[in-house]
């Protein structure tokens, strides 16, 4: 990075790096495009003048769990659908309500999962959940049998456009908008 780098230039450099990635980046990524020669205040502005930049443009730049990415605009999904009109994924209740307590009430055992729900885990559920990468094995609870721990990953917040679990929406909702039904 020269002297007579601008920042127009430097943010032209991060705004190509992130639309060209096919992951997010994260701020030790965008740092090595300037080899080290650029603090990290000095990124997190830039980041910011580049959101600022597209705030009314079709995309969105985008801070998710495993860095920033660029994305389209939430009202533009019907639109990009249509070209590629593959069906998507479709997740039982039984995967969605299996998700929602790991995230919600992670580490958790199948046992755990089991409590909640009221019925035995299909191996498929969990299988599903990790092969998706939504899910994994962070450890051994401390009981006989040594069951194994699973908690969400980054790539499940990264797909829920989440930077933490903190996040998430409250339980609260959930138990509302049931009872709604219900009525």
């Amino acid at each position: 990075m020269s002297e007579s780098t601008s920042p127009t230039e430097l943010k032209n450099v991060l705004e190509v790096a992130l639309l060209t990635s096919p992951a997010p980046l994260s701020l030790d990524d965008l740092l090595r495009l300037f080899a080290g020669r650029m603090e990290r205040a000095t990124l997190r502005m830039l980041l910011d003048e580049l959101q600022q930049d597209w705030s009314s443009r079709t995309m969105e730049l985008t801070q998710v769990a495993s860095g920033y990415r660029f994305q389209a605009r939430a009202e533009y999904a019907d639109y990009l659908v249509r070209l590629n009109p593959e069906r998507q994924a479709r997740y039982s209740r039984a995967v969605m309500e299996t998700l929602a307590i790991i995230a919600y009430r992670q580490p958790v055992t199948r046992g755990d999962i089991e409590a909640i729900r009221g019925v035995t885990v299909n191996p498929n559920v969990m299988r599903q959940l990790q092969e998706r990468d939504w899910v994994d094995v962070v450890g051994q609870r401390e009981v006989p049998g040594r069951p194994s721990l699973y908690a969400t990953t980054k790539h499940f917040l990264d797909d829920f456009n989440l930077r933490s679990l903190a996040e998430l929406p409250p339980m609260v909702d959930f138990v509302d908008s049931a009872d709604a039904e219900s009525v």
